[in-house]
């Protein structure tokens, strides 16, 4: 089984979204969906599931990132 950077999705109430991506970043996108579905036997998550905890645990892993909203008045 293959060890994901993203951890299991918790529950959770889907927000819809609409971005658009290059044909490359799709398919990395797709590729992800697919070993997520197969690592944990999920076949019902969605990219549009996965895109805003991929972005919440970028966000939560650039430390720099963090400094310059704590600096701004963000929640840091």
């Amino acid at each position: 089984m293959a060890e994901l950077k993203l951890a299991r999705l918790p529950d959770r109430t889907p927000v819809k979204i609409s971005i658009t991506v290059t044909p490359d970043l799709d398919a990395a996108l797709r590729d992800y969906l697919a070993i997520y579905r197969s690592t944990y036997a999920d076949s019902a998550t969605t990219i549009a599931d996965l895109i805003p905890a991929m972005l919440e645990a970028f966000l939560g892993s650039d430390k720099a990132f963090a400094k310059a909203r704590k600096s701004h008045g963000g929640e840091g």
